[in-house]
């Protein structure tokens, strides 16, 4: 439904001259007159903005820290979704991030009170964000602990049947569960495997009503980009099912962080095969009356299908990297093709079997489609393409992981060729106002840019030291720091450089320590704007973390934030020219540039940026010297 716009339309001026006019007058008077500062390089990049909407063309809006660039992109989208009668999504470089943008004292609060207008905004999450009330009930019956039926039992009372489904109301966010580490969360939130179209609760699913609501939204729809990915990968299919996109149709496109896109792009089309999954699947239909040709293939299937992950394991390194290469001999490719030969045969004897009614529809549904996934999955590994793939080791087992090296022909075909404003809003999009990484990786080829520097005098609000340190040093060096209490933010390039440091600490160095993991993220991010705990440790909160004035005082980088030796990158590495100057160094320094960033967000902020440098990174310091605002001083251990 079309709401009132936010300035008057007349018939002597165009939309997008009102656009303009009401934007200058927002930004010069009516935001300034309640507070708001006024910045130069935000209202040019408003405009910029403005333009891009009338051209209807891709926008690489760099802009950076302290412009103002959620303001900036906030007014045109509003008054353009108001204008074409269709919501403006923004997308946001993860789930955290959605929290942050729609908080209590986040912009778009500040402007629908200083302005006076009632912005609808609705969150749309990714689905493994929500409850699954088939897993949650499987999770009450297996764990041994009671958090499972704690979320039971704080169900709403229609998810029951208990009232009238007149009153439902969207519930069973991972935002709702704070207490529940992402351990536990994983046990009942939504899985891939789960099939909703066929789910005879459905109707009082979390997941259900919150699609709902959001698709009724009339100014915002917010969601992450591996969401956003999610969408533009499934809409096509989800149609000939007869399903709604998991998106609703949308009128233009922010990008905040848009220099993380490609990642969510080739995540979504990413395939997993776990090793136990098709185990857990298959035994929960060997039920009593399943024709014995049906028992035979299915039994053959797990000996075939185990004996390809004990395959797979011989044939990695047995190093510490969460991605390990795979060398693919012809025994593996061999079993590979015998697995995907069975599930094929199964895949025929469950139409008899359903004719029977003997397996529960359910069930026998969610088999089938992971099946077919499963073959579709097979036979990208076993066949000759430009797929990279790797073996994962996790807590719950192996996950054989398959994706594609290059997204850009795809995004070219469904993304860019809309004829439809797309915004890629970031402070770091470019390396030296070079735009080339970012345009070659996402293939983007007729766009409009700009570059602005941040508003601040960082030269006395900010300091950037890179400590000199000896092997095995960095953790005392940390915990000498936290000895003065300030509000720190400690970053690691990987979960597993994280964990390393975590291990280092005893119990009592742990305490006012906050670890990525332990608990909800967004829960953990308010405790500590509300300096409930005084350091926070993430392998994740590189972009997009905006906690102003002491709450954050200082940010230490614990390890410079290369790219990991995984065989994705080194698929890249192997198709650039020189892969140190083409793909590693690049993908540092927007990093670093994006950590360093989280310290100074308002006028107001002070504080200092710690890198720590041990042994070859050392070696690193002139070329990183020169992204940062003020000089980069030395600290020598001495």
């Amino acid at each position: 439904m079309k709401r009132k716009m936010p300035f008057s339309l007349t018939k002597e001026k165009s939309f997008y001259e009102s656009l303009n006019d009401w934007i200058g007058d927002t930004l010069y008077d009516d935001l300034t007159e309640k507070g708001f500062e006024c910045r130069d390089e935000q209202i040019y990049m408003a405009f910029q903005i403005e333009q891009a909407l009338k051209e209807k063309k891709v926008l690489l809006a760099e802009a950076g820290v302290g412009t103002g660039k959620t303001i900036a992109y906030l007014l045109p989208a509003i008054a353009y979704a108001r204008y074409t009668g269709k919501p403006a999504l923004i997308s946001c470089a993860d789930e955290t991030l959605i929290d942050q943008l729609v908080k209590e004292e986040g912009d778009i609060r500040k402007i629908s009170d200083a302005l006076q207008i009632d912005i609808d905004v609705r969150l749309a999450k990714a689905r493994d964000q929500y409850l699954c009330l088939k897993r949650l009930d499987e999770a009450v019956d297996a764990s041994m602990e009671d958090f499972a039926e704690n979320v039971h039992s704080s169900l709403p009372d229609f998810v029951n049947g208990n009232v009238s489904l007149q009153s439902v109301f969207p519930y069973g966010e991972r935002s709702d569960y704070p207490h529940l580490n992402d351990e536990q969360w994983k046990t009942m939130n939504f899985h891939p495997i789960q099939q909703c179209a066929a789910c005879d609760i459905r109707n009082r699913c979390g997941q259900t009503i919150h699609r709902n609501h959001y698709r009724e939204a009339a100014d915002l729809i917010i969601c992450s980009h591996d969401f956003y990915m999610e969408h533009i990968w499934t809409k096509e299919s989800r149609k000939r099912q007869g399903q709604l996109p998991l998106l609703p149709d949308v009128s233009m496109i922010v990008f905040d962080e848009g220099h993380l896109l490609e990642y969510s792009a080739q995540r979504a089309l990413t395939y997993e095969v776990q090793n136990h999954t098709l185990l857990n699947l298959l035994e929960r239909i060997m039920v009593d009356g399943v024709r014995e040709e049906t028992l035979q293939l299915m039994e053959r299937l797990i000996d075939v299908h185990e004996h390809f992950f004990r395959l797979l394991k011989s044939a990695t390194n047995d190093s510490a990297d969460e991605r390990k290469a795979i060398r693919k001999s012809g025994e593996i490719l061999s079993v590979g093709r015998e697995a995907i030969s069975i599930s094929t045969a199964l895949l025929e004897e469950f139409v008899f079997e359903g004719e029977l009614y003997i397996i529960p529809e359910y069930d026998l549904k969610m088999v089938e489609e992971y099946l077919e996934q499963y073959i579709y999955s097979m036979e990208l590994f076993v066949s000759e393409n430009d797929a990279v793939d790797w073996l994962e080791m996790g807590k719950d087992g192996m996950t054989l992981i398959i994706m594609p090296r290059l997204v850009t022909d795809i995004l070219k075909e469904k993304l860019f060729s809309a004829n439809m404003p797309i915004v890629f809003s970031s402070a770091t999009l470019s390396v030296g106002q070079d735009f080339s990484y970012i345009l070659d990786s996402l293939g983007i080829e007729d766009f409009l840019s700009f570059s602005v520097e941040s508003p601040f005098d960082y030269e006395e609000k900010m300091e950037v030291i890179a400590a000199d340190l000896g092997e095995g040093e960095k953790p005392n060096y940390v915990l000498d720091l936290l000895k003065d209490g300030q509000q720190t933010l400690l970053l690691f390039k990987s979960e597993q450089s994280m964990k390393e440091f975590q291990a280092e600490l005893n119990e009592e160095q742990r305490k006012g320590i906050a670890f990525e993991g332990e608990r909800e993220l967004s829960s953990i991010i308010r405790e500590f704007q509300q300096k409930e705990i005084s350091v926070l440790c993430s392998y994740h909160l590189w972009e997009g973390l905006d906690i102003p004035q002491d709450a954050l005082t200082r940010v230490i980088i614990y390890d410079l934030p290369f790219p990991p030796h995984d065989p994705l990158f080194d698929a890249r590495r192997k198709h650039a020219e020189n892969p140190f100057e083409e793909v590693d160094l690049p993908f540092m320094l927007l990093r670093l540039r994006q950590g360093a960033g989280r310290l100074i967000r308002t006028s107001e902020d002070y504080g200092s940026v710690h890198i720590l440098l041990e042994g070859l990174e050392q070696e690193m310091k002139e070329v990183i010297d020169g992204i940062f605002p003020v000089d980069l001083q030395t600290f020598v251990k001495k």
